[in-house]
């Protein structure tokens, strides 16, 4: 017995869980703090900069990266690319937890939880941005919970439920695209509204394709980097069918997402000539923006048409993060660096220490989460006892 329970000791204290641990005790003890004391006394929000990183990653990043579910149920229901089918349950897992947590990260920014049915049940501001997008959110996230329940089915053996599901498929999928398109959009619609505090490079009455588009590359570059992750943490948990499709989906979509990246460099290249701001690239603005547009957009482009092209796994997987980080990159520049960007040094806002802690905390608890559901439910596998497990 003491052998087993040594054994069982060694196992729970793994270096992931023992760091995960500490980072959840962190994340609970700023968590108190903060619906104790108030924003002020975990953050460095004020009246200039009301929203900080728990709005410019947590919400904006998270929403982007995300997409990967939306983009991978259209792909294989879509358009009929049924070689992928293996990628879509961990996407639309990965989406489901992604929304989530958007939901319960946002609760640190707004406060009151409890009041968060309030715009829909008593006061309905159908006219406001912000409304749109909480109501596709809570929708999508509804449609996604739907589209991941055939796992869970399958897992507690609840068979007729599962059947019922499985028929509204492709009605989900369609359902939860258009939903994707309206509110992936509307996050960059809320900054039309500050023409005169985001920097003219940034601003754009395209913002709205723009956020739309980026979350087309996030969606599939977050698919090639979950699967490598998958494949190289938690290949035991997959069946033959997922580790010889493996290469089909990294290749895939990291063509697709070449194309969609030419695409977007090129409308970015058409709103700077649309608002004449040639003379601006020229600021440390300016190259600061080049940088974005090269170093993040152009050059995973190009890095990831050679890999197709050479069929260069490894370079389209390093793409693939580089790809994301240029998202990341996108949106802290939209809703923070290029934002109030008129404002002297001692006014600009720059995030505590506790918010990053909360952003990392939530982070954590998706990465448990996934863990915890892949290891115990049909994800990266196919049910024995389901012939359309997916």
């Amino acid at each position: 017995m003491s052998e087993k329970a040594a054994v069982a000791s060694k196992s729970f204290f793994t270096p992931f869980n023992v760091v995960a641990g500490i980072i959840v005790i962190i994340g609970l003890i700023i968590t108190v703090l903060r619906f104790t004391g108030g924003l002020a006394s975990v953050t460095n929000l004020s009246d200039y900069n009301p929203w900080g990183i728990w709005i410019g990653f947590d919400l904006l990043v998270g929403v982007a990266l995300a997409a990967g579910g939306y983009v991978t149920s259209a792909a294989v229901y879509l358009f009929g690319m049924k070689k992928y089918h293996s990628a879509l349950r961990p996407a639309i897992l990965t989406g489901f937890l992604g929304y989530a947590l958007v939901v319960l990260a946002l609760n640190y920014d707004v406060g009151r939880p409890w009041r968060l049915p309030y715009p829909f049940l008593i006061q309905q501001g159908t006219t406001s941005v912000l409304f749109e997008v909480a109501a596709c959110v809570a929708l999508y996230l509804t449609v996604l919970f739907i589209e991941f329940s055939p796992a869970a089915l399958e897992w507690l053996g609840l068979r007729k439920a599962r059947g019922i599901v499985v028929k509204l498929t492709l009605l989900l999928t369609i359902f939860g695209v258009v939903l994707s398109t309206l509110h992936q959009s509307s996050l960059g619609a809320l900054f039309l509204i500050a023409p005169s505090k985001l920097h003219p490079l940034w601003y754009s009455p395209y913002l709205p394709v723009y956020f739309f588009i980026t979350s087309i590359i996030a969606g599939l570059s977050m698919v090639i980097f979950e699967s490598t992750l998958s494949y190289r943490y938690l290949s035991h948990k997959m069946d033959e069918a997922h580790l010889k499709e493996k290469n089909d989906v990294t290749l895939g979509f990291g063509k697709a997402a070449s194309y969609v990246l030419a695409g977007y460099f090129a409308i970015k290249v058409i709103g700077i000539s649309a608002g004449n701001h040639w003379h601006l690239l020229g600021t440390s603005y300016g190259l600061w923006f080049l940088l974005e547009l090269f170093g993040f957009v152009a050059l995973p482009c190009f890095l990831y048409a050679v890999g197709v092209r050479d069929k260069n796994l490894k370079l389209i997987k390093w793409t693939a993060v580089l790809a994301i980080l240029g998202i990341i990159l996108n949106r802290f520049n939209v809703s923070l660096i290029a934002f109030n960007w008129h404002l002297p040094s001692s006014e600009r806002y720059f995030p505590h220490w506790m918010e990053i802690g909360i952003s990392i905390f939530i982070v954590t608890l998706g990465v448990i989460f996934y863990k915890f559901i892949v290891t115990r439910m049909p994800i990266l596998y196919k049910h024995s006892e389901y012939s359309d497990s997916h």
